[in-house]
């Protein structure tokens, strides 16, 4: 990834892409971080984690904040390394699939089969509302 993304600045770079261009750098930045940390996570969990970052950061700001705005621009940038985003027909056929599987159904064993196979691909808050409805 971490060589996508080099190829990515230098393509910014010579259309003269700033926003892009600082995005991308800053994802290096991170990426290079996580390299040298003690306990290094895959590098597509650090493009998950921010990405979650700047959608949480979206409702902080009012309609036509520039911060807003170049958050938007961000996540649409992001959005080209992550894994493609599941539907919530996919996701509630899995949670179907776990349900019928575990003998004393529960939240907490659902989300637990859940997490790993949608980490990255779709909302978890949106998942666990799922799982809820599911449930009842």
């Amino acid at each position: 990834m971490l060589d996508q993304i080099n190829d990515d600045i230098k393509s910014a770079m010579k259309s003269k892409d700033k926003e892009k261009l600082q995005a991308l750098r800053y994802i290096k930045s991170m990426l290079t971080e996580n390299k040298v940390a003690k306990k290094p996570i895959p590098e597509i969990e650090v493009v998950i984690k921010y990405h979650k970052k700047l959608n949480d950061s979206l409702s902080m700001y009012p309609d036509g904040h520039e911060m807003k705005e170049q958050a938007s621009k961000e996540i649409k940038i992001l959005e080209t390394y992550l894994p493609k985003q599941m539907t919530e027909e996919e996701v509630s056929t899995i949670i179907d699939q776990i349900i019928s599987t575990l003998e004393n159904p529960n939240m907490g064993g659902v989300m637990k089969e859940l997490s790993p196979q949608i980490k990255g691909k779709f909302d978890g808050k949106k998942a666990s509302q799922l799982v809820i409805a599911k449930l009842k």
